[in-house]
């Protein structure tokens, strides 16, 4: 399906039952309230997604099944994670066999690829398939970058259409737009630097406390857009202490006892990773719980099916 690279897509959670497999039916029911909440793609088996625990049959499982279920309301994305070239243009070719819209890509992950070697892995994914893809630049994390030069030599590939903008360096959306101008589609990725992104003009948001709260997530993308700043301000302000925790090692975690908080998910996750425990429990807790019991009144029509543009 085609679609545009605007909006508020969710990295999404992989759901798992207490004997460590997939939950489809937790799944399902938070990818309701994404939908329900007016969410514009959903993006699958990323960081949040635990992509680095799931064995290639749940990774295509789970895509087969989100394809079906969301029925074409909103473009699926699966992430590509992968060690080698060769597995991740086999991960790219299996991506549209089972429906994916898109691709989200990552430069090689373990080895840490010099420029040259990065460029080949990123453009051999963008020959072996027709879907558009969005380069992950996330050197915090990752520890490669995909620097501006790299852009203009990925800029020869059509199907390369986005960046997942995750440098935490504010000023690169507006270095990304005076050099390339609309060629790339700016996704702002670090949820803590979110709407500072899109006021500087980032196209959409992948985020990931929408996991736990999407109806504020999509109400301060659709304000932003709106122009309608001072609204959007006073939600961010009070979603901020949440969304740092986005940028902890422990994300998966903490976003999923948040998800549990607001009623749209489970905390199980796959080891090693363990859920929180003691002190840092009750830290995560109360930064949740304080959210909670200020949780604003959203202004109408700024989150659900309604089209943004009603907004102005």
């Amino acid at each position: 399906m085609k679609f545009e690279w605007k909006g508020v897509f969710p990295a999404v959670t992989t759901k798992f039952t207490d004997n460590d497999e997939l939950d489809f039916e937790a799944f399902d029911h938070n990818i309701n309230a994404q939908l329900e909440a007016g969410v514009d793609g959903l993006i699958l088996g990323g960081s949040l997604g635990e992509a680095s625990v799931l064995n290639e049959e749940e990774k295509y499982a789970l895509l087969k099944h989100t394809v079906e279920f969301v029925e074409g309301k909103v473009p699926v994305l699966l992430n590509i994670a992968e060690q080698t070239t060769k597995a991740a243009v086999a991960c790219a070719q299996k991506a549209l066999e089972y429906g994916a819209s898109g691709l989200m890509l990552l430069p090689p992950m373990r080895y840490k690829a010099d420029d040259g070697e990065t460029l080949a892995f990123l453009t051999a994914v963008a020959k072996s398939t027709p879907l558009p893809i969005m380069i992950y630049n996330n050197p915090v994390d990752y520890k490669i970058e995909v620097t501006l030069d790299m852009f203009e030599e990925l800029a020869k590939y059509d199907n390369i259409q986005a960046v997942k903008e995750s440098t935490r360096d504010i000023s690169n959306v507006t270095r990304m737009i005076n050099r390339f101008g609309d060629r790339f589609k700016i996704m702002t990725g670090v949820d803590p630097l979110a709407m500072e992104s899109l006021v500087m003009g980032a196209d959409g948001w992948v985020a990931g406390l929408v996991d736990a709260f999407p109806r504020e997530t999509v109400a301060i993308y659709r304000l932003v857009k709106a122009n309608r700043i001072s609204e959007a301000l006073a939600i961010y302000r009070w979603f901020l202490p949440v969304l740092e925790l986005d940028i902890h090692p422990k994300l998966v975690q903490y976003i999923k006892l948040a998800e549990v908080a607001t009623g749209i998910g489970t905390e199980n996750v796959r080891a090693p990773r363990l859920k929180i425990e003691g002190a840092e429990r009750e830290k995560v807790l109360k930064t949740i719980n304080d959210a909670l019991a200020n949780r604003p009144v959203l202004p109408e029509g700024s989150w659900g099916k309604v089209e943004s543009a009603q907004l102005a």
